[in-house]
């Protein structure tokens, strides 16, 4: 494992995991049971490289585009692949096979598109469900009265498995707004396994909390925290030609 006496990007990762495992015994929680996804959104493939060499596994990206440019130097090196932006469905072919997990399935007809081109592949994909628990126009995600029918639905695509349920937190000041969000997520999730609903017994993840949050959400029960500034630091800006999302 890379040292990191010498690499602040490194540090700062360091201090986020023990960040991280101090709230999860605020919590009451095992700090085991959170796992930290480093969103690497802007970051070039040798830093994530360093991440990786440090013993870090899980990583996370919000660009089809990026993934794809990042693949051949991350491929041989041991790590987890999580798509977090919104994905297009004509951007499915150039993501498929490039990633563990997607983390934004948001509709019916997404995951029907997804099914049938792992059907071609012979392959199977874990997803989460977004849920936009703030109910803010600018996130994506499905309504929260929405998720236990998306969740019915997704049971029937043989080659897709539900493993949790994934949001982004409100925008706002309000700490006790932010918890409540990010409780009604973890609600979702009981009731779905209390009544029993299909796909409910593989859902059992609570992917929320990002740099600015993520103590509230672990002490909702966040099973993954996303986390990018706080470890790689402010991202340098776009290119005028990227595009916003993947």
């Amino acid at each position: 494992m890379t040292s990191a006496d010498d690499d602040p990007m490194l540090q700062r990762l360091v201090r986020v995991r023990a960040h991280i495992d101090a709230a999860a015994v605020d919590a009451g929680r095992d700090p085991s049971g959170v796992a930290l996804l480093l969103a690497t959104k802007t970051q070039p493939a040798e830093r994530i490289r360093a991440v990786i060499a440090a013993g870090h596994r899980l990583i996370g990206e919000n660009r089809v585009q990026e993934v794809v440019a990042k693949a051949d130097e991350l491929q041989a090196l041991p790590h987890q692949m999580h798509f977090i932006g919104h994905l297009q469905a004509n951007k499915i072919n150039q993501l498929i096979e490039r990633i563990d997990c997607l983390e934004t399935l948001d509709s019916v007809e997404l995951a029907r598109k997804l099914n049938a081109r792992l059907e071609a592949l012979d392959r199977e994909l874990d997803v989460f469900v977004q849920v936009n628990v703030s109910g803010e126009e600018s996130k994506s995600g499905i309504a929260p009265d929405d998720a236990a029918d998306l969740l019915i639905a997704v049971a029937d695509f043989p080659r897709l498995t539900v493993r949790g349920y994934m949001t982004v937190g409100l925008n706002s000041p309000d700490q006790a707004a932010v918890r409540a969000g990010y409780r009604l997520l973890a609600h979702l999730r009981d009731a779905a396994i209390a009544d029993r609903v299909p796909g409910a017994e593989t859902a059992t993840e609570l992917s929320m909390g990002m740099s600015g949050d993520f103590a509230e959400a672990i002490a909702e029960g966040a099973t993954i925290v996303r986390i990018g500034s706080a470890v790689f630091g402010q991202r340098p800006p776009l290119h005028p030609s990227s595009h916003p999302t993947g």
